[in-house]
């Protein structure tokens, strides 16, 4: 009887992996891109609000003050201990109990954090806030992740990763362009917005407090919407649930083949790992008692830790270094609001040609954008028009590699402990996200004394980005390949 079972959950298996498109209605990719419009909001909401937050609740004198950046730092840092806990504990838990129902309660919480955060009257609570947000948002960048992975085509995992990821540049691009209009005093164009809000009134002192109530809410249609996603085909057959899962593969072919015609022939059949009682510890030791999963962890962890601290750096803080760089406040919020082109432009890219390359390419691709534009910010001086293009080049060369590496990190662990492996390598890499904000806080407040120059500019966008030049050193050097094979093969 096991045996018989085994084989159909092999042949359940070549079944899906034999369908070269999307097998579910795009709208589920819509249900998660919400969840992931909400978390990039939420990561990138602070980046212009934080000045009015820091004036406002934490009472600093001087938009332009130094003590700005350090107290974002540590803001960052415990958001991204929050986003450890939640990739660390909650992610794994899928593995368990399901992709579906996890995806449900991160947004539970990651709209509960939210909320707190628009309601938090000082330092210790906004910590906090930003802490359980944390928590919601680091569990469902992983199991998003994951469950695109699962059920995408061989030759799409990076595509289909990449539509999602589409809908977090969107969520970015409503965070800082809220963040402008709602928190800034009006300015003229291009200079900041001659409409914002955030001079005068309710929005001067609660502009950012709107924000959050704004996350919060998105939170809440995502939760909504996520009651009609199915299940993991990939997951259902590692617990055994045949019957359910082939009824899901059944839609999936019926879908393909009303588009297509006939399917593919089905490729060799590979009998998955099956164990209707399999707890964290399981999913744990599955990785670390592997010499390949051990090598992967190890890869991975590093190149996230190093990409993360040149990410982070630049999503939640550009624009508070951009003011203590000497750029006024509502001019350094338009060029961070102008870069989210670039952002916008990654996934579109991704999407078409994300496949074609392997994933560890995309990292030196990404880089070498990265310092470009990074270096037209620090020349550019009074140029605000040379200002905008190096940011939409900055933009796009921080984020190129991060949908191809969720994919590739997906890719590197099997079904039994894909979330999980997952949850370990972006978890812990997100550790340099906080390192990496502290760093560049301490090293700008440690030379502003001696006053600003274009000497000064460069160096720090370079000290950021030789982070992400290290990252991707590792990838090169040492990554793995993936790009376009089954998902049973490249992790059995």
């Amino acid at each position: 009887m096991a045996e018989k079972a085994a084989v159909k959950a092999g042949e359940a298996i070549a079944r899906m992996d034999r369908i070269p498109i999307w097998g579910l209605s795009y709208i589920f990719i819509g249900i998660l891109g919400i969840g992931f419009l909400f978390t990039f909001y939420d990561i990138f909401d602070i980046n212009v609000s934080f000045i009015q937050t820091a004036l406002t609740l934490f009472h600093v004198s001087n938009p332009s003050s130094p003590q700005i950046p350090a107290l974002l730092g540590p803001i960052v840092l415990l958001n991204l201990v929050g986003y450890i806990i939640g990739a660390l504990i909650l992610s794994p838990i899928s593995d368990v109990i399901g992709r579906r129902r996890m995806l449900m309660i991160t947004m539970i919480i990651t709209g509960l954090g939210s909320l707190y955060n628009a309601l938090a009257n000082n330092y210790v609570n906004f910590l906090v806030a930003r802490t359980i947000t944390g928590i919601g948002v680091g569990a469902d960048l992983a199991i998003v992740n994951t469950y695109i992975g699962e059920v995408a085509p061989i030759n799409g995992r990076a595509r289909y990763t990449s539509l999602v990821f589409l809908f977090s540049t969107l969520g970015a691009t409503l965070g800082i362009w809220l963040g402008l209009f709602l928190t800034t005093p009006s300015a003229p164009f291009p200079l900041g917005l001659p409409f914002a809000l955030g001079g005068s009134g309710f929005f001067a002192v609660n502009g950012w407090r709107v924000m959050y109530g704004i996350g919060a809410l998105l939170a809440l249609i995502g939760l909504l919407l996520r009651f009609s996603l199915p299940e993991s085909p990939r997951w259902l057959i590692s617990k055994g649930k045949l019957t359910e899962a082939e009824r899901i593969v059944e839609v999936m072919e019926k879908k393909a083949t009303s588009k297509l015609g006939n399917l593919p022939p089905l490729p060799n059949i590979i009998q998955p790992y099956i164990a209707e009682r399999y707890s964290y510890l399981d999913a744990l030791k599955t990785i670390f008692s592997s010499s390949l999963y051990i090598k992967r962890f190890g890869i991975l962890v590093s190149m996230w830790l190093f990409g993360y601290m040149t990410v982070y750096t630049l999503a939640a803080g550009l624009t508070s270094i951009l003011a203590s760089l000497g750029f006024a406040p509502p001019e350094a919020g338009m060029i961070a609001a102008i870069g989210v082109i670039g952002f916008i432009l990654v996934p579109i890219t991704t999407f078409f040609v994300g496949d074609r390359l392997e994933r560890k390419t995309w990292t030196v691709i990404s880089v070498i954008f990265t310092i470009i534009g990074g270096l037209l910010i620090a020349i550019a001086g009074t140029n605000v028009a040379l200002s905008f293009l190096g940011s939409i080049i900055l933009f796009y060369g921080f984020n190129l590699w991060v949908p191809t590496s969720y994919a590739w990190t997906a890719e590197s662990f099997p079904t039994r402990a894909r979330s999980t492996g997952f949850a370990l390598c972006d978890g812990v890499g997100h550790i340099g996200g906080g390192i990496g904000i502290i760093a560049i806080s301490s090293f700008i407040g440690s030379l502003i004394a001696s006053g600003v120059t274009t000497t000064l500019a460069i160096e720090v966008f370079l000290l950021i980005a030789l982070f992400q030049v290290i990252s991707t050193i590792i990838a090169i050097a040492i990554g793995h390949r993936s790009a376009n094979k089954r998902l049973d093969e490249v992790s059995p």
